[in-house]
């Protein structure tokens, strides 16, 4: 069983994202905002994993995939970073668009581009007749 582009990014994202916010846990000066930290980490991770995998149905290429994943996790880690200040730039950028190339090759490699197609049965179904 293979999972669509977008359920396997949401899948990766969500994974990647909570292991970003749980490695907060090494920083103590983090410890009072751990909370918001995870929090904010798995929401990143899950809104970049969606919108990778939908992006990767329409894009056939695993370079552009990763690619694109690249800038749309970056711009989510962006705005993570103008709203917790720039004092964290590389602390939250750098997991963030290494989640993206994650996400972007795997649903570029490893997702299914659509959904199966139903079997139509009226057509047995006539035949039997």
């Amino acid at each position: 069983m293979r999972l669509t582009k977008p359920l396997l990014g949401l899948a990766i994202g969500g994974t990647l994202g909570l292991l970003d916010g749980l490695s907060g846990f090494f920083e103590p000066s983090l410890a009072p905002l751990m909370a918001s930290v995870i929090t904010f980490s798995l929401l990143k991770g899950l809104v970049s994993g969606i919108s990778i995998g939908y992006v990767s149905q329409k894009v056939h290429s695993l370079a552009l995939g990763v690619l694109i994943g690249l800038g749309i996790a970056a711009f989510l880690s962006f705005l993570v970073v103008w709203h917790a200040g720039m004092t964290l730039f590389w602390d939250i950028m750098l997991p963030g668009m290494l989640l993206g190339v994650i996400v972007g090759f795997c649903t570029q490699k490893f997702g299914r581009s659509q959904p199966p197609a139903a079997p139509n049965h009226s057509a047995e179904q006539h035949k039997l007749r």
